[in-house]
């Protein structure tokens, strides 16, 4: 059941992250800084399905003499974070009178 709450709410935290430019390491420590922690095996496919969906965008870069893949929100996805907020604050506030 955990697992299942969870899984809901990364993709709205992972946009949320994304509205910042970052690389999957980075955007790891993001999110776990704010109590979100996410194993590689679950970020990698995410990203690359919200890519995939038109979300974000991406582009390879040298940073550090390493390649690194550089995410960010892109146009839909601003718009679709804008979306899933409002209605997370509104399934939000049904569950807080509930609970």
């Amino acid at each position: 059941m955990r697992l299942e709450l969870r899984r809901g709410s990364l993709v709205l935290a992972v946009l949320a992250c994304l509205r910042t430019e970052r690389y999957g390491y980075t955007l790891r420590q993001a999110l776990a800084a704010d109590g979100l922690e996410m194993e590689e095996s679950t970020l990698y496919p995410l990203l690359r399905r919200l890519e995939g969906q038109g979300l974000l965008t991406s582009e390879w870069r040298e940073e550090e003499k390493r390649k690194k893949r550089f995410y960010v929100l892109s146009a839909g996805g601003e718009a679709m974070l804008a979306a899933l907020t409002e209605e997370w604050r509104g399934i939000n506030a049904s569950l807080d009178r509930m609970l």
